[in-house]
């Protein structure tokens, strides 16, 4: 069974071109199912029926698995079979036959204009590294990129005249960001001052470089926004994404068209850009609350 589920992965990898973190979900979810299906006694793909997957739900349920990873354990298990499908392997796709749970409605987690400014304010530092870490911050509140995007910008992606950066974003699929007068400051603050200092000789054209001089990681970039976040005083609960969560909302609140903030987004579904309406409709609804006698 695990022979399928390699070759699973491979066509993720090679031929869907989905993200590491993505596949590695994928590769989890699948083994816990096939350990599972070890478990039953089951050793053949082909003989799994809605009775097992029945069973196998339940055991969730015992386990207190909540509805959203029940909800991507299925996915999962469904996209795998229709790839087994898909190359003859079995002749049907059980997963059809069950439904998704529904799921739980987690709004999106930002920061309000005060806690912004503290964090910014934590990132002042005339220091080569500190004016790289006030262009990260600078970036991804400006563009809304996610990190591992942000750690792909070469500086022949950015068009310096036009305040545009071009993102390779998921499933290579390239998209137009702009940044505003904040953030190309610091741009060019960090170019003349600051990556010149850290990139010790290396030669390649990313933006965002280590103490090494090569290339930042999504993992450093996560590393130097946790201590950002600390210094700043903020929630622990927060984590990089919150920048991303915080671009969308202040561009809705502010009147921006949701299909453009989809496409700033790099959303493919409309719909993973609505969450951040209700996001909006809470924030007018306390203002509203704290402002009217």
């Amino acid at each position: 069974m695990y022979k399928y589920l390699d070759n699973f992965i491979k066509y993720l990898k090679y031929q869907k071109y989905y993200s590491e973190h993505t596949i590695i979900n994928y590769e989890h979810d699948i083994k816990e199912f096939l350990m599972f299906l070890e478990r039953e006694g089951f050793s053949d793909l082909k003989d799994v029926e809605y009775d097992i997957i029945r069973t196998y739900l339940m055991e969730l349920h015992e386990k207190r698995y909540n509805r959203q990873t029940v909800s991507r354990r299925l996915s999962s298990l469904r996209s795998f079979y229709n790839f087994l499908v898909r190359e003859n392997i079995v002749s049907k796709n059980p997963f059809l036959l069950v439904s998704s749970p529904k799921k739980e409605l987690n709004l999106p987690k930002f920061l309000y204009k005060e806690e912004l400014e503290k964090l910014f304010q934590a990132a002042e530092d005339d220091t080569p590294l500190g004016k790289r870490n006030l262009l990260i911050l600078e970036m991804l509140y400006a563009t809304g990129v996610r990190v591992s995007e942000l750690c792909n910008i070469k500086l022949s992606h950015i068009d310096f005249d036009n305040y545009n950066i071009i993102i390779s974003g998921k499933g290579n699929k390239d998209r137009f960001v702009s940044y505003g007068a904040y953030c190309a400051d610091a741009l060019v603050d960090y170019l003349e001052n600051a990556r010149g200092k850290l990139i010790n000789n290396k030669n390649h054209d990313y933006l965002f470089v280590n103490h090494l001089g090569d290339p930042l990681t999504p993992r450093g970039v996560r590393v130097i926004l946790d201590k950002l976040i600390k210094k700043a005083c903020l929630n622990s609960y927060l984590t990089p994404h919150v920048l991303r969560h915080t671009f969308a909302t202040d561009m809705l609140n502010a009147g921006a068209d949701l299909r453009v903030v989809q496409e700033l987004l790099g959303h493919e579904n409309l719909a993973t850009t609505q969450i951040y309406t209700h996001v909006t409709r809470d924030h007018l609804k306390n203002i509203y609350t704290k402002a009217h006698p």
